[in-house]
């Protein structure tokens, strides 16, 4: 059997490592980390078809400006002297257009489709991480947000996905859980939702089944090459052999990928979220409070809130009190009954999406090194393309047709 090494042990490389294993590889997978509290666990748990815009697209810079004078705006790009923050900010201006964006919405769809597809037969198997098909609500309150919601709804509408209008009154009428304050809303109804902990918790007894090998708390530092291949991985904890490697290891890719002088444009996104438990009033259906970009999970009896992005970088560990004030901001504006108030420092959560400048995965054989894959720069979508990322993945290394076409996907 082929030996596979899978660096990252967020919930892209347990599904890379879940497909490769079902494949027949012997796979292990390697993290610094306790591998408990990553982007994997902390997200909003949607998965998304309809999220078929990347973050590259007209409007963006011009957007993205106005809300840096606003410490609560949803997104933020921390302003610093750095030669990789000056490249993504490059790339992305290159990458904000019409072009751009229609080259990659049918190649995200496929990819958020098929993720769909493979997070039914998980569910299947054992829904201990309460998998729901509820669809996702944009909701707005204002007519200029929902004139923008209404042409994205008939961009998806002409890509195949299934899209219901919503006026105020039919908002109220779908969402019985809470009131809720806005003019109308966009119903995907393709759309699905989890528990990411309880997720991760099922990926992980799966992979114990399988025979992977898990390395938590071991960090890869550098790489034994043989002309252009890696012969063994170096770790904190000695050397491994292997015959292929996956690198999975989110915003922290780029600073690996040097070691093999290959360079990946990835910045990280922090993000913050909270967690209210046992709640019985509060929002039924997955939402997006739009003028907010607020994400709103329903997850069992819990409800998750999460939001913002702010390109950074990974050191930046400190909590903004202003960012996630914003988001109390928004949930309370929507939805008035709820009265949310600022969590604890310590039931606050953060974490780094990472993000390319084009706004799209990489999900592909390195063109330098002959048995390097990549597998990175999701952003907001790592839960929702995990699966999907896995099997395409296993599908290049086998040297089978990819199940989607990836040529969007690339560096």
């Amino acid at each position: 059997m082929k030996k596979v090494a899978v660096i990252g042990g967020g919930i892209i490389g347990l599904c890379s490592a879940y497909y490769l294993a079902k494949e027949g590889y012997e796979v292990s997978v390697f993290d610094e980390s306790n591998m408990d509290n990553g982007c994997s666990y902390g997200n909003a748990g949607m998965i998304v078809p309809s999220h078929i815009i990347p973050l590259a697209q007209p409007g963006m810079i011009a957007q993205g400006i106005k809300w840096m004078f606003d410490s609560r705006s949803p997104f933020y790009v921390k302003p610093r002297l750095s030669k990789d923050l000056l490249n993504w900010g490059m790339q992305f201006y290159k990458h904000a257009n019409l072009r751009h964006v229609e080259n990659a919405m049918p190649a995200l769809r496929d990819l958020s489709l098929l993720s769909k597809e493979l997070y039914q037969d998980f569910a299947k198997e054992n829904n201990s991480f309460f998998y729901e098909e509820k669809g996702l609500l944009m909701l707005y309150k204002s007519d200029k947000v929902g004139e923008e919601m209404h042409h994205e709804g008939k961009e998806a509408e002409r890509l195949g996905l299934e899209v219901d209008y919503l006026s105020k009154s039919e908002v109220a009428l779908l969402e019985k859980g809470t009131n809720t304050n806005v003019i109308g809303g966009v119903h995907y109804k393709s759309d699905a939702h989890l528990y990411p902990q309880k997720f991760m918790t099922f990926i992980k007894e799966e992979l114990s089944r399988l025979k992977v090998e898990i390395h938590s708390q071991t960090s890869v530092r550098d790489f034994v090459l043989e002309g252009n291949k890696i012969e063994k991985i170096v770790t904190d904890k000695g050397l491994y052999r292997t015959d292929e490697v996956v690198l999975a290891s989110g915003s922290w890719s780029p600073f690996l990928a040097k070691k093999l002088n290959i360079s990946i444009s990835i910045l990280p996104g922090k993000g913050y979220s909270f967690t209210l438990k046992d709640k019985t009033q509060k929002p039924s259906i997955p939402s997006i409070l739009c003028e907010g970009k607020v994400a709103v999970t329903p997850m069992s009896n819990d409800i998750r809130f999460g939001g913002t992005m702010e390109i950074t970088h990974t050191k930046d560990n400190k909590i903004n009190a202003n960012r996630l004030q914003g988001i109390i901001n928004s949930i309370n504006d929507f939805y008035p009954d709820m009265k949310v108030e600022m969590p604890k420092t310590e039931d606050t959560w953060f974490g780094f999406r990472p993000c390319t400048p084009s706004g799209m995965p990489i999900i592909a054989r390195d063109k330098k090194i002959v048995n390097l894959t990549l597998a990175t720069g999701h952003a907001m979508m790592g839960l929702s393309l995990a699966p999907a990322t896995g099997k395409v993945i296993t599908e290049i290394i086998s040297g089978k047709p990819t199940s989607v076409a990836i040529d969007r996907f690339q560096i």
